[in-house]
């Protein structure tokens, strides 16, 4: 996956200036004090068969925009798209039968999976649910086809989900996101909660379904050295926001915000004699209640200047397929410490 997916037509997925806020209330009569801005336009599209991370760190925003897509919780403002029709409106009865094109696969594969339900019942329900066979002949062959795809063994479709290890119940997680031939997955932390070895082979297998099926994937993750071996692009986001967006390369080999170039530092190289200077980032996070004036990130960069406590910096392109929001593209080449090493190499 080291070339961006490109596709004629219309995207799977439209995300456009995508709101959250949460209203903070108090006293007896519920009166509204403030507004937790969890997500605060964000823009983004995905197509058949690519691969778009969202990263950052934990409290970004990134798992409130996938649930966001999902229609879990309503919508501020915006627009989400699925397949050319918006979806951000539309009431519970006309959602529904939109919903097999949209599946998740959740952190945790023991609480996403109901413990009274034995696996064959978990993945004939979204398939009687959506209508897409009928008949008890019918049904098992679907759920055999599912066990194959997701590496389990077909008689294991009787057990209950105790009786698996992690890895095996994030697999039926992933079949039962199958058995409703969406269009797209949210993967939200999809692997965080599982070992290092059990990890690879998750992420080999949603590479391997998605060249099957020409899924679209939108993978939720703060881990950067997954994403880097799954995606194609990359969003990165800050307190809400979208700082970055690139192709895998772009962001891993030329990051233009200072916050990814934190991110990036941090990642663990396989090299033990590699040199890699880390960027360590001072003070906390600020609150998404009340966000910095500026460029949210200020507080905290090691490059802010004056412009960047007071004007807001805007998505700006950078190059084919990536943008940045930094002040610091306004100065010349020579001034930018983020090109800095980029120029030393020419």
């Amino acid at each position: 996956m080291n070339t961006p997916v490109t596709h004629p037509g219309e995207p799977i997925l439209q995300v456009n200036d995508l709101k959250k806020h949460f209203a903070i209330t108090g006293g007896l009569f519920g009166t509204i004090k403030g507004f937790v801005f969890a997500v605060d336009g964000v823009s983004f599209t995905i197509h058949r068969g690519e691969t778009l991370s969202l990263v950052g760190e934990s409290g970004c925003g990134k798992s409130t925009v996938g649930k966001a897509i999902l229609r879990l919780f309503t919508v501020t403002d915006g627009q989400v798209v699925l397949n050319g029709q918006r979806i951000d409106q539309l009431s519970a009865g006309a959602l529904r039968p939109l919903r097999k094109n949209i599946q998740v696969v959740f952190q945790d594969p023991f609480s996403s999976l109901n413990p009274r339900m034995r696996v064959r019942e978990i993945l004939a329900e979204p398939i009687t649910n959506f209508g897409l066979a009928s008949g008890r002949e019918e049904i098992d062959a679907r759920l055999a086809v599912l066990m194959d795809k997701v590496g389990l063994p077909r008689d294991a479709i009787n057990r209950w989900p105790h009786e698996f290890s992690g890895g095996q119940r994030q697999r039926i997680g992933i079949a039962r996101a199958l058995a409703a031939e969406p269009d797209l997955i949210i993967c939200d932390e999809a692997v965080s909660a599982l070992d290092v070895s059990v990890k690879a082979q998750i992420v080999n297998l949603l590479c391997d379904l998605q060249q099957e099926l020409g899924l679209a994937l939108l993978f939720i993750s703060h881990d950067l050295a997954i994403v880097e071996h799954m995606t194609h692009r990359i969003a990165v986001m800050y307190l809400g926001k979208i700082v970055e967006k690139g192709t895998r390369d772009q962001i891993f080999r030329a990051p233009m915000h200072p916050y990814t170039k934190a991110l990036l530092s941090a990642v663990p190289v396989p090299d033990p004699d590699a040199k890699r200077d880390r960027i360590l980032l001072t003070g906390d996070v600020p609150s998404p209640i009340n966000p910095p004036k500026g460029c949210r990130f200020n507080t905290r960069c090691p490059y802010a200047f004056d412009r960047c406590r007071v004007e807001e910096p805007e998505l700006r392109q950078m190059a084919h397929h990536h943008v940045a929001a930094c002040h610091l593209h306004d100065r010349p080449n020579a001034e930018n410490p983020l090109l800095a090493g980029m120029l030393n190499d020419v």
